[in-house]
């Protein structure tokens, strides 16, 4: 099927939970082999331990700090070293914290911008470094690679509590537009996914210790409910496939029509 991503070898970060997750299941059940990728050991293995026995030889797990430069390293050459090759990335790794607008907190900002934006940009320059290297055996003309950044729809509508984790989306915003000039020559396609109104480990959290915001979050949204993760992964499919091959630098919104909706909005999940 030539809209496909099978056979295809993806890197998934993020993959032990939540968003990452689905969207690594989804690139499984549709084909791909896959490199399940995060910072928390106990959550890959319990997600690997739930997939069919059928699945031995098409998924692996790495864990270690995403925000370190030789783990990144280390996890491009794992991925190598069980497939050969990596075709796709899908930068899902990401992290939440809330503040107050007027802190000074200078080293919230620091570690949202390192896990959210620096590890994805890194991963995304190492993965393109082989992607180009496996393109001079290719097949020429077809694509070389595609890179996939899960964003936020906080890198664009204001979110005061979430200050330092909107300006980290949007610096991932603009990285993948950089980006995609940039490796456009190289025939790697580099896209963006920003998200809003879907069910997310942090807004489980957020509805745990608020109850009544499920009800401001669907109000806030024109499609009336909030989406499970699982409706990410054909989105990231599209954007890592050849149905997509004329698409670089765009970020799709999956938020229900969030991004639509006039007055202040609640935090952006």
């Amino acid at each position: 099927m030539i809209h496909s991503i099978q056979g295809k070898v993806a890197i998934v970060t993020g993959a032990g939970r939540g968003i990452g997750r689905a969207i690594a299941r989804h690139f499984h059940e549709a084909g791909a082999i896959v490199m399940y990728a995060d910072s928390d050991e106990a959550a890959l293995q319990v997600e690997l331990g739930d997939l069919p026995a059928s699945s031995a030889g098409q998924v692996q797990s790495f864990a270690g700090d995403l925000g370190k430069k030789l783990t990144l390293a280390n996890l491009v050459s794992a991925t190598i070293d069980a497939f050969d090759r990596v075709d796709i990335l899908v930068n899902a790794h990401r992290n939440v914290m809330q503040c107050d607008p007027l802190s000074t907190d200078e080293d919230q900002l620091g570690e949202l911008m390192r896990q959210n934006m620096v590890s994805a940009l890194r991963l995304s320059q190492l993965v393109a470094k082989r992607m180009v290297a496996q393109a001079e055996t290719d097949q020429p003309g077809v694509q070389a690679g595609a890179i996939v950044n899960v964003t936020s729809l906080a890198a664009e509508r204001p979110q005061p509590c979430n200050l330092s984790y909107s300006i980290a989306s949007a610096a991932l915003a603009q990285a993948t537009r950089s980006l995609a000039v940039a490796l456009a020559p190289k025939r790697i396609r580099v896209n963006g996914l920003a998200f809003a109104s879907i069910m997310s480990n942090n807004l489980q959290n957020m509805l745990r210790e608020d109850p009544g915001l499920r009800d401001r979050l669907i109000s806030a949204t024109p499609l009336g409910r909030i989406a499970g993760a699982d409706e990410l992964g054909p989105v990231a499919a599209f954007l890592a496939g050849e149905a997509s091959g004329f698409m670089t630098g765009q970020i799709l919104r999956v938020d229900g029509g969030r991004s639509l909706a006039d007055g202040a909005t609640p935090a952006v999940f």
